[in-house]
């Protein structure tokens, strides 16, 4: 259950309607009560780690159920953090890149101007703070892991039929 993705994904289809898929995945997480908390919504399901048992690093699944042309049900499951972890993350990315790009430009109005490009320190510093995120990420995802894999096979077994992580 390894991956170089920072949120692993998968998508497959299912040979029934969006509410008898949906109320079966809740069925099951929900009868796996001492592992699993389960948040459904219309269209959308958020299974969780327990609280006894989630750590900063644990994973939770995002399921999004959606009706096809052909009467069958496309599930988009997404595999990440919490959404307090996720929002780290989030920002962080941001924050770097943003600080990064305008450190960038004013590097090259200083070299430009024959000055010294002392942006260019600020762009390095921002690739080492976005790879630190990214790294940060990795271990989350070896520290989940067993969590994942709980979390999937979970999945599987509610649905009857194997999906691949891409």
């Amino acid at each position: 259950m390894s991956s170089f993705h920072i949120r692993p994904r998968f998508e497959h289809t299912v040979d029934a309607t969006p509410d008898a898929t949906r109320a079966r995945i809740v069925e099951f997480f929900s009868g796996q009560e001492p592992k699993f908390e389960v948040k459904a919504f219309p269209g959308f399901i958020g299974v969780h780690i327990a609280a006894a048992e989630r750590r900063f690093w644990s994973p939770r699944l995002f399921l999004t159920i959606d009706a096809t042309a052909e009467g069958t049900t496309r599930i988009h499951g997404t595999y990440g953090p919490e959404i307090e972890v996720w929002g780290i993350f989030l920002y962080g990315y941001l924050i770097s890149g943003l600080l990064g790009t305008f450190s960038g430009v004013l590097a090259f109005a200083q070299y430009s101007t024959k000055s010294e490009p002392w942006g260019l320190w600020v762009v390095g510093g921002m690739a080492v703070v976005a790879l630190l995120l990214y790294l940060g990420a990795q271990l989350g995802q070896k520290l989940g892991a067993w969590q994942t894999f709980l979390l999937h096979q979970s999945y599987q077994s509610a649905i009857g039929r194997p999906a691949e992580i891409e």
